[in-house]
């Protein structure tokens, strides 16, 4: 058995079935953008509205322009630090030896030592 309520054969954002006799689609126009890593990505854009000069390449996710002949440069990945890497920037050995002397004279008070 199934509910009433349910909607078949469609989903959410679906368009209809078939186009409306009465509406025409906006016009639109086809901007092609060229990535450093050779990849083509082609946007299409409303008529009336200017491009953008950079648009981000939908395959690699770098910086991708207009002119094929001079692709955008490829942006600067920064590497992934851990924890540890971000309080050995801020601390010095010095504090870091300090901090856990008192750590560990925290540790040895509460079991009695």
């Amino acid at each position: 058995m199934s509910s009433g309520s349910a909607i078949r054969g469609s989903r959410i954002g679906s368009s209809p079935m078939r186009p409306d006799e009465r509406s025409e689609p906006a016009p639109r126009r086809e901007v092609t953008y060229f990535c450093s890593a050779g990849h083509q990505a082609e946007v299409r854009f409303a008529a009336d509205v200017a491009a953008p000069e950079t648009w981000d390449c939908p395959r690699c996710g770098q910086p991708a322009g207009l002119d094929q002949q001079n692709p955008p440069g490829r942006l600067r990945a920064e590497p992934y630090k851990s924890h540890l890497a971000y309080v050995k920037e801020r601390r010095s050995d010095a504090d870091a030896e300090a901090i856990l002397a008192e750590a560990l004279a925290k540790v040895r008070q509460r079991r009695g030592e």
